[in-house]
C-alpha cells in the first residue's frame, strides 16, 4: 500500500503523514475484508531513505499496535533506490484470515 488518500487519489506530503497514510490504507483494505491489523502476520515495507524513514515506520507500528514488541507483526523493510512515482515508502502486509469451512472439507 502506498501513502495515497483514497479520497482524491493524491500522495499524502512527504513523511510521517505519508508513511502513516500507507499504513492506513493496509487497515481500512483488510477491515473491509473483514478482519483487522491484529490479524496481521507479516510486514515487508520498502522505504528510500532508511535513515529518514525507518524511524517513521518504528513510530506508526506503536500507534497501531502498541507500546508491546510482542505484538507487532514479523517486519522487514528494506531499502531501495526508486519507488513507483519517486515514492517513499510502500507497505505490504499478509493477514491471516481464517480458515473457510467450504475449502478445507474432507
Amino acid at each position: 500500500m502506498r501513502g495515497i488518500y483514497p479520497s482524491n487519489s493524491r500522495l499524502a506530503p512527504v513523511g510521517l503523514t505519508r508513511v502513516r497514510q500507507a499504513f492506513q490504507n493496509m487497515a481500512t483494505l483488510v477491515e473491509m475484508v473483514g478482519s483487522d491489523i491484529n490479524s496481521c502476520v507479516r510486514l515487508v515495507v520498502y522505504v528510500t531513505d532508511m535513515f529518514r524513514y525507518r524511524p517513521m515506520c518504528n513510530q506508526v507500528q506503536v500507534e497501531l499496535w502498541g507500546d508491546d514488541p510482542r505484538r507487532y507483526p514479523p517486519r522487514t523493510i528494506i531499502e531501495v533506490d526508486r519507488l513507483n512515482d519517486d515514492d517513499i515508502v510502500e507497505v505490504e502486509g499478509t493477514f491471516y484470515m481464517g480458515r473457510s469451512v467450504e475449502n478445507h472439507r474432507h
